[in-house]
């Protein structure tokens, strides 16, 4: 399916919750002086303009990082990274995972992107050029069991798909754990949605049962964007969780909590 586009939905409550686990995760891990690979199954267009038509209709972005960035001092690596993102691109800009990663990681640290969308592929390619990244004009998961092991061989892949295709909740436990299995030191982090039908609950079951190691899952709720949405919340499962990221998460859960008093 290729109707899904993140501009839409770009900057959302959603897009804070993965974005700021995501940045303290890679700073901690290029704290090292290791060369690092990073990989995405579902990269976007990498960058969003949060002036356009489409962010403005649906107000996401507006009940999301408009509303809470006063939760991330300057010297957070996702206030950090937004920050040199909107330097290269301009103040309406809101970063996606690529291009927060690109500003994070380092010279000698090489990037995988892979997008399906012909037209969000081309967007990714011009907003990532720049980068030296690697894009992939295909399916995300067939590019990680291709790349993986990558080199170098330390690094995270995240996984974050639109969830359209329903089958995903189905499919990603056993994508993970045979990715698990080809890149057993690599950092998984899964991102998925909290709908009003708990469509999530069963995939997260199948993970937990395949005693995968030093596995974190973080969950926040929040207030659907406008009448009738189903999103209620976001959460991110990681395998070999870099050190510290709990106390990230207990910081963020506390900020999110705050919405719902």
């Amino acid at each position: 399916m290729l109707s899904y586009q993140h501009i839409f939905h770009a900057g959302n409550l959603a897009d804070v919750h993965k974005h700021a686990l995501l940045a303290c995760a890679l700073t901690y891990m290029t704290q090292k002086p290791k060369p690092m690979s990073y990989l995405e199954t579902h990269s976007g267009r990498g960058v969003y303009h949060l002036d356009s038509a489409e962010a403005v209709k649906t107000g996401e972005a507006k009940a999301g990082i408009e509303a809470v960035a006063g939760w991330f001092t300057e010297d957070h690596p996702y206030a950090k990274a937004m920050a040199a993102i909107k330097v290269q691109f301009g103040k309406t800009v809101y970063p996606g995972s690529p291009a927060i990663a690109a500003s994070i990681l380092r010279t000698g640290d090489t990037l995988h992107l892979a997008e399906l969308h012909p037209r969000e592929n081309d967007a990714l390619q011009d907003a990532m050029v720049m980068s030296g990244a690697k894009t992939y004009l295909q399916d995300g998961f067939g590019m990680a069991h291709a790349v993986c092991p990558p080199t170098p061989r330390r690094g995270m892949l995240l996984i974050d798909p639109s969830y359209e295709i329903k089958g995903d909740y189905t499919t990603i436990p056993t994508f993970v754990s045979k990715l698990h299995r080809k890149w057993n030191v690599g950092t998984i982090a899964l991102w998925y949605p909290i709908l009003t039908d708990d469509s999530h609950k069963r995939m997260l079951s199948a993970l937990e049962a395949q005693a995968l190691p030093k596995t974190l899952r973080h969950e926040v709720r929040f207030p659907p964007a406008r009448e009738g949405h189903r999103m209620v919340g976001s959460g991110m499962f990681f395998v070999n969780v870099p050190f510290g990221l709990d106390t990230e998460c207990a910081r963020l859960g506390e900020r999110f909590l705050s919405l719902s008093k």
